[in-house]
Parts: C-alpha cells; structure tokens; sequence
C-alpha cells in the first residue's frame, strides 16, 4: 500500500512508498495559510559597504518545527531571471588545458523572497560554487576527433571545499555514508561529479571519493595525489552537461544547498547552424535551471527536520550512532512548494518577438515536471489562454537528428532537454506566457500540483522590441551532417537484468533499491555485479518493481534508449528470472528521446531496455537521479574490466 502526503508542512511534504499501516509514523504540522497578496514593494536593505545581513542560524534538526513561508504571500513574476555568468578559463597555466578554480562556500542571497507583513526582502544561506548559487557555467569546445574545424581543449578543475564544518540542512546520520568513523562523519564532505561528461573515473566524482575543507579528510575513494583537480576530457559533442555534487549520503542535502552549476561543450556542427541562422544567436540562448524548495519565514531553507518514529510508542527510533540522540531522519522523497529558475523563485523574463533557445535542466531532489508554455491574454474583461507549440532540438547527450514540434516537455531529476521557441507567436507586444507544470509528486500517481504554487514556474514577458540587426532563426531540416548513429548489440556479449525495488530497512523506513533479476534487491556495500568489458556494447532491461517513475542515471555514458514493455507484475518475483513475463509489444521511445541520454524514465510495470558502449576502465556507479533515493540506497556501483 502507498500512503501519499504521510508528513505534510504546508505544502512542501515528503512521502512514503511501500510501507503498511503498522510501519507508518504519521506526523502532520498545521499551518494557517494567509490570504493572498496581489501585489508587493520589495525593500532589501544593504548597508553603505554593499554588505547583507545574514539571516539567523539555520534550524537545528531536532528543534521544534518553524512556521513555514506561505508561497501564496511571496510576488510572482517580479524577480528580473538571473542568467548565470560564464567563466572564463586560465589558458596559461597549464598549456593545451583550460584552467578553472572553483571554491565551495557558504554565503548570504537574495533569492526572491520577502516578509509578507513588511515587504523587505528575506536573504537566505546558501552554498554555492564560485560564490553564487547556481555555480557560474564552464563552456568547453569538443576534443572529439570529429571536432576539426575549431577543435577545443580539455577542461581542469581545482575543486576546494571552503565550507563550514557544521551542515546547513538537518543530517540523518544513520546512513551508510562511505565514512570510517559511523554516523556520517565528517558532517561537511563534498565531491563534484561532471553529469553527463565522458570521464575518467578518477575525476568523474565517485560518492566515495569525498573530501573535507584544505582535504584534511577523505573517503574510501579519495585520491590525494589529485590535489583536487579534476580532468575533463571534452572528448563528446556539443551537449548541455551539469556539474554537482555527489558525495554518499548526503548528496540531496548539498545539491539542495546549492552546490551546482551548468557545463556546456560546443562543437562545430552548433557553430555551423549559428553561422547559418539554424540557431538562435549567442545573446537569445538562456539556460534554465529548475529546482523546488521550501523555506521558514525568516527566508532560511526548510528540509524535513523529523526524526523517524515508532508508530506505537512515538519514541524516536532515527538515533546517531555516537551519541544516541534523535537525529532528522532521511525521507523517501522532498517535494518543495516554491519552484525557483535560476535560483530566483518564480522569476520573469522579458523578452522580443523572435525565438529563443532555453537549455532546460530538471535540478530538483524529487520533483518531476510536465511543462507547457501557455500565453496569457486579456480579451475584454475575460482572461484567455493558448498552449504555444515550441521545438526540441536535443537530450541530455546533444542534438536529435531533427527538430520535434511539441506543445508538452517532460523531464525527471537530472533529464535535461535542449529547446527553440518562437515569441513571435504572441499577437502583440505585452503578452505574457507562464511556464506551468502538470506532474503529480511523486510522479506518475502521487499528488495533483497546487495551480498556484508548483504548478507555476516563471513567465516570459513579450515587451522588448525586436532587434533588428540581430536576424531571427530559421528552421533547419536537419540538425546534424549524419543521423546519430544506432548503436548495436555486440556477439557473444550477453544483455543484463537489473530491477528497481523497494524494501524496509531494520526501522522500518522505506529502503529505494537497485539489483538484479537474479540475484534480487542488493545494497550499496554488496559486491559488483555490472563488469562490462572494456570497448563492448551492451543492453541493459531495467525492470521497475514499485510504484513510481524513476530517473536512472550512469556515469560515464550516453546511451540510447531502445524501448519499453509493460510485465506482469503479479507473478514476477525478483531473484526468479523465469518468473519474468512481458506483455504487449515493445514500445520504441518518441521522438523526443530518441537521441543520446544519460538518464531514462523508468516507468512502474515495464522493463526499459537502454544500450551503451564502454571504453574507459575503472569503477563508476549507476543510480536513480531522485537524491533522496540515490542517497538511502538506490545507488550501485559498476565497473569496466579489460
């Protein structure tokens, strides 16, 4: 049984799957929701030096709960879009290599939120990369060898971790955390992972591979001998690629602090649809980055501080391993009720009547989106809506073969998708178009969004006339010199079944896992099972026990998704491959992803069959990309052998 909304607050609330009634721990906290406020004067008081005032200390997580931030009292589509800055590399320090330094801090911004009683703006703690939230965005020209025309260089990072040693957010130290010492310790480790990057598996940012502050510490996988830089080979095309962090245990905890930023590779098939007026120019390409999140009232960020406990004596079961005290307890996952887009909630951007190309990124813990541009027009005294269509032009790996006219995107935790809209489309300059979102939580069949809340996103404002000296973009028919070339299944290479799972750990909280359809559910610590051998190919059938849609990401591939089947669920049982019955036919996916991907929907009732090929050595992981599985425990390593 499937219990939604078991610990609510407000409306940012986190559920549980798979759990019986005698398991559940029911905590609800009643908040009274203000009226609305139609319009807001914000006032952000900085002192003559350009100091903030940093807001008070973040909440302990066993402190009594705070009253949460109404998102019905905060301005909607009044915050200017930030759009992140590029950084430039050093090309002198290391030749042939561009050099990039990026410290971790923890500072004070400002990201849209205000007192609904005074007006003044509420500043918040976060963490960020490069001293801003999201991180600034690395741009790299590709090293493929198809790259001749303008060929790139690869990419180094220093990466410092230069945070405080207490954590913003409530920790669960109950979890295995790759630590030698129990209980999650160091709190603070970070360790950057390149998603979607072709990479070594020394830099690619393994969980394990944690460090602390000066990197006084480090994990199991830690390589001090690196002194923090990380190698990007750029040796893949034109893509939008993310970095963030991924250390074990706690990677929904820092993502969600702030720790991530955009990475784009450029090649020469992107410069060639520039210099042909394929593509909208350099100044009308924006990235987007999409997260929820939820706050107290005094601007601070909100996660679910709850310990976990027993449903009949309500005595805290979720202790620290060291001290036996109560400690906030993981959640299977966190669905926030503001939406921010580049770390601004709910912001606008005004733009001309031409099109524009958004690299769309889902940054959420949790969170799905099914999202839709819908002009917003007043006709008399009657508000009127239309559904504008719009162009995908690529997935999370780089460009379709063609552009794919659509009215509807849909993308999980770490999908991304590569789009072309035409503002043209508004009838007249001072229309406005709302980026809304139509994806239950957790998705497919959880909870309706709120209209008002989650289900808004920002809008776009068609009030800049358009520059002419600029020209507007045409459609191509095509988006690459040859089709993406289909990959195919190697002789004498057998494919692999790998199951989606839920089960209950020893206090009874719901437990996310990966395993085998031979073997059943494994944890994080059993022993490699995935040894693809170095330079094959192969197909991997994910089949999806549980109840929701998860978003599966690999390290160090693009993959191709060949198709999805429905299975009887009812006399499946995993560790009894035999027992596996597909039924139907295999559905091959649409056109919006039948380009290179890094991470595919698995849907609940099918086996989704993805094909990829190895080529560098060494131990990388796989795992679902909603964090607060990826962290408690739906994360696996695998490792390619000679």
């Amino acid at each position: 049984m499937r219990i939604n909304n078991a610990f609510s607050n407000n409306n940012s609330n986190w559920h549980i799957g798979g759990l019986t009634m005698a398991k559940m721990s029911l905590i609800f906290a009643a908040l009274m929701m203000t009226a609305c406020i139609e319009s807001f004067t914000v006032t952000v008081d900085e002192p003559s030096d350009g100091t903030i005032t940093p807001p008070p200390e973040n909440h302990n997580p066993v402190d009594t709960i705070s009253p949460l931030l109404d998102p019905l009292t905060q301005p909607k589509f009044v915050n200017p879009l930030t759009i992140p800055k590029v950084l430039s590399a050093d090309k002198q320090k290391i030749p042939g290599v561009d050099y990039y330094e990026l410290a971790m801090t923890q500072m004070q911004q400002y990201l849209g939120l205000v007192d609904p009683v005074t007006g003044r703006a509420l500043i918040t703690t976060v963490w960020g990369y490069g001293g801003s939230y999201p991180g600034p965005t690395i741009e790299a020209r590709s090293t493929s060898f198809e790259n001749k025309v303008n060929p790139g260089s690869p990419v180094q990072v220093l990466w410092t971790n230069e945070l405080p040693v207490t954590h913003l957010l409530p920790l669960d130290t109950t979890l295995g955390c790759g630590t030698v010492i129990p209980g999650c310790r160091p709190e603070v480790r970070t360790v950057p992972h390149l998603h979607g990057g072709h990479t070594d598996a020394a830099s690619d940012g393994h969980p394990e591979a944690w460090f602390t502050p000066g990197f006084t510490q480090g994990g199991p996988k830690f390589d001090p001998s690196m002194n923090g830089v990380y190698h990007y080979r750029n040796d893949q095309e034109a893509a939008g690629l993310w970095y963030h962090d991924h250390t074990m245990g706690t990677t929904r905890l820092n993502v969600y602090a702030g720790l991530a930023g955009f990475y784009f590779i450029r090649d020469d098939n992107e410069e060639f649809l520039l210099n042909m007026g394929y593509l909208p120019q350099r100044a009308y390409e924006i990235p987007l980055m999409i997260q929820d999140r939820s706050f107290y009232k005094d601007g601070s960020l909100y996660y679910p501080n709850e310990s976990f406990k027993d449903p009949v004596t309500g005595q805290p079961l979720s202790l620290d391993p060291l001290t036996g005290q109560p400690v906030a307890s993981v959640v299977p996952e966190f669905f926030g009720d503001f939406i921010l887009v580049n770390g601004k909630t709910w912001p606008v951007l005004e733009v001309e009547p031409r099109k524009y190309r958004f690299r769309m990124l889902n940054a959420s813990n949790s969170r799905f989106y099914a999202m839709e541009f819908n002009l917003e027009k007043m006709t008399g005294a009657a508000t009127v809506y239309r559904n504008l269509s719009f162009f995908q032009i690529g997935t999370d790996g780089g460009l379709l073969n063609a552009a794919v006219e659509t009215k509807s995107l849909l993308l999980g935790p770490g999908e991304r998708a590569d789009i072309v809209i035409d503002f043209a489309q508004v009838d007249a300059l001072g229309g406005t178009i709302i980026l809304t979102n139509d994806a239950r939580s957790p998705f497919p069949m959880g909870d309706s969004i709120d209209p008002q809340t989650n289900g808004q996103m920002m809008a776009f404002k068609v009030v800049k006339p358009l520059n002419i000296s600029i020209p507007d973009s045409k459609q191509p028919q095509s988006l690459r010199p040859v089709n993406i070339p289909l990959l195919r299944a190697m002789p004498g290479v057998p494919g692999r079944e790998l199951i989606l799972a839920e089960g209950i750990d020893e206090l009874g909280r719901l437990k996310p896992l990966l395993g085998t359809s031979a073997m059943g559910p494994l944890n994080w610590s059993d022993p490699i099972t995935e040894t693809p051998r170095i330079n094959t190919t192969e197909i991997w059938s994910i089949i999806n026990l549980t109840p929701d849609t998860h978003p599966v990401h690999k390290h160090l591939v693009q993959f191709q998704i060949m198709d999805r089947q429905r299975f009887d669920t009812a006399t499946y049982v995993p560790g009894r491959p035999e027992t596996l019955q597909l039924l139907g036919l295999p559905i091959p996916p649409g056109p919006q992803e039948s380009g290179w991907k890094d991470t595919v929907r698995a849907n609940p009732g099918e086996v989704v069959r993805i094909i990829a090929h190895y080529d560098l050595l060494g131990e990388y992981v796989w795992h679902c990309h909603i964090l607060e599985h990826e962290d408690y425990e739906m994360m696996r390593p695998f490792e390619v052998i000679m």
